[in-house]
């Protein structure tokens, strides 16, 4: 009989999978990034439909496969429902989650990843905070978490401010990420050198961020 594989994670996205079932995605802090198939989750009432929503963070139950892991039981601790209703915030979150599923990988480390993704969908639905700064503060944390952040750059001027901020993004921890907020003028500075950086480290398309642009 295989033995059940306990992780704590989040689903990052999901998909049908033949009539009934799912296919999700997980990134979890023990196994890195997973696929799992949940047998019976779009079935009405099942167990493990809510569970195996975009965003949904706790512990997964897993017996592991040949080529994917069979969800068999899952206790979720956050299901951010009100993102989820919130039609910008949630394309925020699932652009989020697009890069996260881009840098993580299966059996890597990858407790840091979570991390930011956790404390960025709660800083989503901060009201307090500015979501185009949370994107800039979560696009350069994540090539940070991917080690080829390069702080503030040196070959163009910046405000002391602006300069100071990316500085802090790279070296702060991940629960005082998100606990400074910016003038107007400064944030365009920031959204300037995010928009170059990922261009030179993601080299990605994303979906959700091309409907996310229209919002915006």
């Amino acid at each position: 009989m295989q033995d059940l594989i306990f992780v704590t994670g989040m689903v990052l996205k999901q998909s049908p999978s033949g009539e009934y079932d799912r296919r999700v995605t997980i990134l979890t802090k023990e196994c890195g990034k997973v696929v799992a198939f949940a047998r019976g989750a779009r079935r009405q009432g099942n167990k493990l439909a809510a569970a195996t929503n975009s965003f949904a963070f706790g512990t997964f139950k897993l017996y592991q496969g040949r080529d994917a892991y069979t969800l068999a039981d899952a206790e979720i601790k956050n299901y951010f429902e009100g993102l989820m209703s919130d039609f910008e915030g949630a394309y925020y979150g699932m652009y989020f989650a697009e890069i996260a599923d881009y840098y993580a990988r299966e059996n890597n480390d990858e407790r840091q990843m979570l991390g930011l993704m956790y404390q960025s969908l709660k800083a989503l639905s901060a009201p307090a905070l500015p979501r185009p700064l949370v994107r800039v503060i979560f696009e350069c944390k994540a090539i940070a978490v991917n080690g080829e952040y390069p702080g503030a750059p040196k070959d163009r001027a910046l405000s002391e401010s602006a300069a100071y901020a990316l500085e802090y993004i790279g070296s702060s921890t991940l629960e005082k990420l998100y606990t400074f907020t910016v003038s107007d003028e400064v944030l365009i500075e920031l959204q300037s050198v995010s928009a170059e950086y990922c261009k030179k480290y993601m080299r990605h398309e994303f979906k959700s961020l091309e409907i996310l642009k229209t919002l915006c």
